[in-house]
């Protein structure tokens, strides 16, 4: 009985969010191990199927950086790495597209099909919504440097994304690009994320990943804090405390916000049900970023 009752509680709990959220556009980043374990993976599709099914619109984007690199090491290719990025020569870029399309966007379509959703692959192979240019980082001696076929999102199709929405679909976005000559770049995931919530005016963008959030303490996992705003974070970055692999995601974030979005949350999808967690419930379990 009382667990029942407990099931009961957290419905009502959820009840306030399910008003407050049916009809506006979320826009989900999916990567780390959720990308690697189907049993993990199925459990978080899960999650957006039961968003979708009490009226939320999800937006999925992936990425897939440590699938690629194992499928470069199977056709014996080497990563190499410019500033934290992949340099994209044409070879890498097609096994990266073949990857991202095949390996993980077109399972993620199938798993939420099973689940009664109704998904549309988004990508380079079919419909894109992404338009890219070049990427060209600074070098110590001010010169550019050429990273390939790497590129930063310039455009979204939001109009598409929009109406796929409308229509009850699930979008499902692959992040490589087109550029305006019609060719292909391969652009980073957790950028691709913060531009599509922004372009689409969502009312969250969620960043799942392999971390409880952010901490102020990168060696104590204690130091996990539950709400930062603009300001704060910024002062993180110069600080030096956000770094590395979080810098994107936190870069993402604060992107949204910039251009409206309510709210961005950076949570760890090995944790069950992390996302309804965040979305539904008065504590959440990641960290979310707010506007000043």
């Amino acid at each position: 009985m009382k667990e029942a009752i407990a099931k009961a509680g957290a419905l009502i709990e959820a009840m306030g969010y399910i008003r407050q959220f049916r009809s506006r556009i979320v826009v989900v980043k999916l990567g780390g191990s959720v990308l690697d374990d189907t049993s993990l993976q199925k459990k978080l599709l899960t999650d957006i199927a039961f968003m979708a099914t009490v009226g939320m619109q999800p937006i999925i984007i992936h990425g897939g950086g440590k699938a690629i690199t194992e499928a470069m090491s199977r056709a014996g290719l080497e990563a190499v790495w410019v500033q934290g990025r992949r340099y994209t020569d044409q070879r890498t870029l097609t096994i990266a597209e073949h990857t991202l399309v095949h390996k993980i966007n077109t399972p993620i379509c199938e798993t939420l099909t099973e689940l009664d959703c109704e998904p549309m692959g988004l990508h380079s192979l079919a419909s894109c919504v992404l338009f890219a240019e070049p990427l060209r980082l600074a070098g110590e001696d001010g010169r550019k440097l050429d990273l390939g076929l790497v590129g930063t999102v310039s455009e979204i199709n939001a109009h598409l994304l929009e109406t796929l929405c409308a229509d009850g679909t699930i979008p499902v976005i692959a992040p490589v690009a087109k550029d305006k000559a019609g060719g292909k770049l391969n652009v980073n995931a957790d950028s691709a994320a913060g531009k599509v919530a922004a372009a689409v005016q969502a009312e969250k963008l969620v960043v799942v990943s392999d971390t409880h959030g952010i901490r102020t303490d990168i060696n104590d996992p204690d130091s996990w804090v539950s709400s930062l705003d603009e300001t704060q974070i910024k002062d993180m970055i110069d600080s030096g405390i956000i770094t590395d692999a979080m810098f994107p995601k936190v870069e993402a974030c604060l992107t949204a916000l910039e251009a409206g979005v309510k709210k961005a949350h950076i949570i760890d999808g090995r944790i069950e049900h992390s996302l309804l967690l965040e979305i539904y419930t008065d504590k959440g379990i990641g960290t979310q970023i707010v506007k000043n």
